[in-house]
């Protein structure tokens, strides 16, 4: 008889094993020990006097959440780790969390170099931010090209 057969049920209270949280969530056991030192404030699994981890329902919540905002809407492990100081496992898990609600610093930045300097920052439609992309990648193999026929001289 494999162990798979003699499972038991356990209660949505039960503490899991490592094993047994990854299978729950569809996640590697790796991928779990990697986002406990990532969110060391969210996920705190007990450890045994051997070592082991063993995960508390709201460990459980805390990696759902965690795989909401990463695996289904692609953020990254830092954005994720802002979600969730900011607004909460339970607005994650509810699906009331905002993404991108604060502004990028990067923009901010612009924009007050923009004004320092009196200009209007542009706002391209995707048309014309693809149209001068295109633009760009033209002029940039051009010179590919050149570059790969001079060093094709050069080693003649």
């Amino acid at each position: 008889m494999t162990a798979s057969r003699n499972r038991v049920e356990k209660s949505a209270n039960a503490f899991r094993s490592i094993g047994e949280a990854a299978a729950e969530l569809g996640l590697e056991t790796h991928v779990l020990r990697y986002w406990e030192s990532k969110f060391p404030r969210d996920v705190k699994p007990v450890k045994r006097a051997d070592g082991r981890r063993l995960f508390r329902p709201q460990d459980i919540e805390a990696l759902r959440g965690i795989q909401i905002l990463v695996h289904e809407r692609g953020m990254t492990l830092k954005g994720a780790k802002s979600i969730l100081a900011e607004q909460g496992l339970a607005a994650v898990l509810s699906g009331a969390a905002k993404l991108g609600t604060a502004a990028s610093p990067a923009r901010e930045l612009q924009k007050k170099v923009a004004k320092a300097f009196n200009t209007e920052i542009p706002s391209e439609t995707a048309p014309e931010r693809q149209e001068r992309l295109e633009g760009a990648l033209v002029g940039l193999t051009d010179l590919k090209a050149r570059l790969d026929a001079m060093r094709v001289r050069r080693a003649a």
